[in-house]
């Protein structure tokens, strides 16, 4: 008999009432089951989480309890027979792909399922979607491939991937919801309810924002800038601000994993070894050691995009929530940043509806900018000469 919604692995899918119950229905009922999955969410909803604890739960005899070696292992990534892909780079590419691939064709070794579960879905390259769409037509019996991806658009999913799968579209968990969860965690109430107002419905940082001094800081210099930018040299001062935070956030991100990586190969390839036989086996290791350096690059650069976009998903939500009070200001409509209402009020006075709106898109373009490897600097630049407060 199978627990119920609110206990053992599913107390970890925050605010989707409608999500658990249909992962338990396919859980109790085998027809109900199918080969392939496409979790969609905004960022923060969970996408993941419930990929995991559907995992989980199809391992579990009891439907997951939480508590069984099944429950505990997958839960924790240890599990033989549950692979989970998270990418740290910009993409994932055609050689991951294959081994996915490769991996899905193996029988279950301990469990009663091959999972294959894909964070991130979206950064497959096209001929890794090429690969993984053969997977999904040609599925070994015993393999569930589970993908997470932000929406189903086809710059997101491609739609042959998309049309073969079974969708379950996740939302914005509420801030109440979020706080609760929190206080769970032992938070303080009264932190808990702000972290959870100011996260976005994005669970990850309201923990992030509950637990870690820094990042309340680093929020609040982020949305210190649109008052900020009265003159052409306080514009590229903030630009300055934002450029230099996401690289120091990058650099003590990648510091310790680059060394202890890098230590790693080269202790497995007998590099500064000596002895018969060393010099022949560590042939090749400068290539090894130059993909590795690769990939390192290539995950500081989404680390560091990751950091402004961040930092711009917030201001785009001040700059809605001067829209909200320009447009409606006897309203009660609920606001991205609640304790930063005076700031969102003040600026709806200054610039009104249409300014905001403006604002917004630029923040928009240089998304899109920062996507397509325009330099930060002169991008982060731009936008803030065209987020100048009017004269």
């Amino acid at each position: 008999m199978s627990v119920a919604a609110d206990e053992g692995v599913w107390a970890r899918v925050i605010g989707q009432p409608a999500v658990v119950h249909e992962l338990r229905a396919a859980v109790d009922d085998p027809a109900a089951m199918t080969h392939a999955w496409l979790f969609t969410g905004p960022p923060g909803s969970g996408r993941s989480v419930a990929a995991r604890a559907f995992a989980a739960a199809l391992q579990c005899p009891a439907g997951g309890d939480g508590t069984c070696h099944a429950c505990r292992t997958v839960l924790s990534g240890t599990h033989a027979d549950v692979h989970v892909i998270v990418p740290d780079g910009l993409s994932i590419g055609v050689v991951e792909a294959r081994e996915l691939v490769r991996v899905a064709g193996r029988s279950p070794s301990q469990g009663r399922w091959q999972m294959i579960i894909v964070e991130d879905a979206d950064r497959m390259s096209e001929s890794a979607s090429n690969a993984v769409l053969k997977m999904i037509e040609e599925p070994p019996p015993r393999t569930v491939v589970m993908l997470c991806a932000p929406s189903l658009h086809p710059d997101d999913v491609p739609v042959t991937i998309r049309s073969r799968c079974r969708v379950v579209a996740l939302r914005t968990p509420t801030v109440p919801a979020i706080a609760e969860v929190l206080e769970r965690d032992g938070v303080d109430p009264a932190l808990a309810s702000w972290s959870a107002a100011a996260s976005g419905g994005h669970v990850g940082r309201a923990r992030r924002l509950a637990r870690d001094e820094e990042a309340r800081l680093a929020r609040k210099a982020v949305l210190d800038v649109p008052l900020r930018l009265v003159s052409l040299g306080a514009c590229l001062d903030a630009a300055d601000d934002l450029v230099g935070a996401a690289k120091e956030e990058t650099e003590a991100a990648t510091e310790v994993l680059d060394g202890a990586e890098t230590d790693a190969l080269k202790n497995s390839l007998g590099v500064g070894a000596r002895g018969p036989g060393v010099v022949a086996a560590s042939r090749g290791s400068a290539g090894q050691l130059k993909e590795l350096e690769r990939r390192q690059k290539s995950r500081a650069t989404r680390i560091g995009r990751d950091s402004l976009d961040r930092a711009l998903v917030d201001l785009a939500g001040l700059y809605r929530d001067a829209l909200v009070l320009a447009s409606a200001p006897a309203g009660e409509l609920p606001l991205n940043h609640p304790d930063r209402r005076a700031d969102a009020d003040r600026l709806a006075r200054l610039m009104g509806a249409e300014g905001a709106l403006r604002r917004i898109d630029a923040i928009l373009e240089c998304r899109t900018a920062l996507e397509q490897n325009v330099k930060p600097q002169i991008a982060l630049e731009a936008l803030t000469v065209a987020l100048r407060l009017p004269a």
